[in-house]
């Protein structure tokens, strides 16, 4: 299968390990992987601060460069830009001409998991990581794409790893793009809560599919002094030990 992957600007900007991970990952899988260059902002901030009007102007070229790749699906390690072009391109173009295109383009964009357990069916990647992980989900993977179980169940098949339960596991870590700026006191006082509950797991890692979440939590983390250490889903599944 000929795959596209679409890297986040924080992922291509911050921790491009993580976009190097998911293109390890999915080669291993026996995907042709391809990484159109030209690949930006899908809109996100701006249609999340209500200015749509500029996040459709960044949406429309994203649609054009993923169609015109010729990719069978498009795969990007986050639930946040995958619910993005999956289920909000469709709203932001809804009665435009651009219409068609981006229902085009939302039917083959896929968050990592969804991909691998939805499309290829799959449980386990063959990956193996050593030590003591809880599973952070993000609110655009629980919410816009209902990913539930996947995440979990492709961590549960990791050699090595040893996964445990959290407190307020559906709670969000209140980073939240833009809100965390805006709501800057709301988003520190939710990130405490999460914090709490992933110190009372004991874990070494903490895990997520989104790497805003784990860029919010790390830094928490650091300045709380903790030694648990933030990693993504991607880099979990594409190690081998």
């Amino acid at each position: 299968m000929k795959v596209a992957v679409f890297i986040p600007c924080y992922v291509d900007q911050i921790v491009p390990e993580v976009g190097k991970a998911t293109v390890q990952l999915l080669r291993r899988l026996g995907m042709e992987v391809i990484y159109p260059s030209a690949q930006t902002c899908c809109g996100q901030p701006a249609f999340n601060t209500g200015f749509w009007a500029e996040a459709a102007d960044v949406a429309k070229r994203q649609i054009k460069i993923f169609l015109d790749s010729g990719a069978e699906a498009i795969v990007s390690p986050s639930g946040s830009c995958s619910a993005m072009q999956s289920v909000f391109y469709p709203t932001l173009f809804h009665g435009t001409p651009e219409e068609s295109a981006a229902r085009d383009l939302a039917s083959r964009t896929f968050e990592l998991t969804q991909f691998i357990v939805h499309k290829l069916g799959l449980r386990d990647v063959g990956a193996r990581f050593e030590g003591k992980g809880v599973l952070h989900r993000s609110c655009h993977s629980l919410r816009e794409l209902n990913l539930r179980t996947e995440a979990q169940e492709l961590l549960s098949n990791v050699q090595g790893l040893e996964l445990v339960p959290m407190d307020a596991d559906e709670e969000c870590c209140g980073f939240g793009g833009t809100f965390s700026v805006k709501m800057s006191d709301i988003s520190t006082a939710m990130g405490e809560v999460k914090l709490s509950a992933i110190e009372r797991t004991d874990a070494s890692w903490v895990i997520s599919g989104d790497s805003s979440c784990l860029m919010h939590l790390g830094g928490m983390m650091s300045r709380r002094g903790m030694k648990v250490k933030p990693i993504h889903l991607a880099e979990v599944l594409a190690s081998t030990g």
